[in-house]
């Protein structure tokens, strides 16, 4: 299929297979049927992937290439573009080098003070040029209430303890009515909006300026988020690579650049909601995971969890210094 280019390397996710060649990167999504998404069409496939190529182009601008079909050609086969029979599609990308991710350049010791200045900046300009929700403050703390309380009791369906669950939730939702006006405050002064989506550390390459990749294409709702909340996303998954300094560092710098200052308090709501929000996702994969490989989701949504236990959940000012 990618002959013209040589060899290349397959890497299959949840929802896509990703081919990747010496240059570049090509993501076919597959015909899948999830709570959240349908991908059972051509037309839904080929969909998907131009809004990935339109939203990854706003803080990837450099990787996300084109849409291109995949036919069948007259010779027989598979081909990339050209004459024949359009049986997909695929979205094209640059091939970042691997050795500039940010999980990598963490391992190494690689990553800097001005790494992270760097990646601040960048999301203190895509966040204050980004459309802003239409929802009203009211409806802002239902759907926060209402996606607190969903995905704990498909946890708890899923086999996550009861008393864990059940406390990260009423903690969730005491802070969500006690944090109320601040809440009230993000939505009036513009900081809900058409967010990243998935802003995790893999997805965070450090050239210069740091490209970030795979944002959430597939719900416009599940992108929609404060930017604080995105952030304390960002900061839950460095934690978990021992790098609380560095998340510490670029919201500091995005505070500075922007303006805006993050509320500790919301920044531990926003943990506790995406901590479960990830252990769901992690026994979801359960679901189709061969068996030697279960108990790996298992302890990964055990870990969120356990980040976010009452008493685990500490503030994110004071972080250790890196490296």
């Amino acid at each position: 299929m990618l002959g013209s280019e040589g060899m290349c390397e397959v890497i299959e996710t949840h929802m896509s297979w990703v081919f990747l060649t010496e240059r570049h990167a090509f993501k076919l999504k597959k015909p899948v049927s999830l709570p959240f998404v349908d991908y059972r069409t051509v037309e839904r496939r080929r969909q998907s992937c131009e809004n990935e190529l339109r939203l990854g182009r706003r803080l990837a601008a450099s990787v996300y290439e084109a849409v291109v079909p995949l036919v069948a050609s007259p010779a027989g086969g598979l081909a990339v573009g050209g004459a024949g029979e359009v049986t997909d599609w695929l979205v094209v990308m640059r091939r970042l080098p691997e050795d500039r991710m940010l999980p990598q350049m963490l391992v190494r010791g690689a990553a800097t003070r001005e790494h992270a200045d760097a990646l601040g900046d960048v999301l203190a300009g895509f966040y204050d040029g980004a459309p802003r929700a239409g929802w009203s403050a009211a409806e802002y703390q239902h759907r926060l209430r209402e996606q607190v309380l969903t995905v704990g009791g498909e946890l708890v369906a899923r086999g996550a303890p009861p008393v864990t669950v059940g406390g990260i939730v009423r903690a969730a939702l005491v802070a969500t009515r006690l944090e109320g006006p601040a809440l009230d405050a993000r939505v009036d002064g513009g900081h809900v909006l058409d967010a990243h989506g998935d802003l995790r550390p893999e997805h965070v390459c450090l050239e210069s300026p740091p490209v970030v990749i795979d944002p959430l294409e597939f719900d416009d709702d599940l992108r929609t988020l404060d930017a604080a909340s995105e952030l304390a996303f960002f900061a839950l998954e460095c934690d978990r690579l021992e790098a609380s300094w560095f998340a510490a560092r670029v919201l500091a710098r995005y505070a500075e650049a922007s303006g805006d200052r993050l509320p500790e308090p919301l920044l531990a709501l926003y943990r506790r909601q995406h901590a479960l929000t990830r252990a769901l996702i992690a026994l979801r994969h359960v679901d189709d995971a061969e068996p030697a490989a279960q108990p790996r989701w298992r302890a990964k949504a055990e870990s969120y969890l356990a980040c976010v236990a009452p008493a685990a959940v500490t503030p994110t000012a004071a972080p250790p210094s890196p490296p």
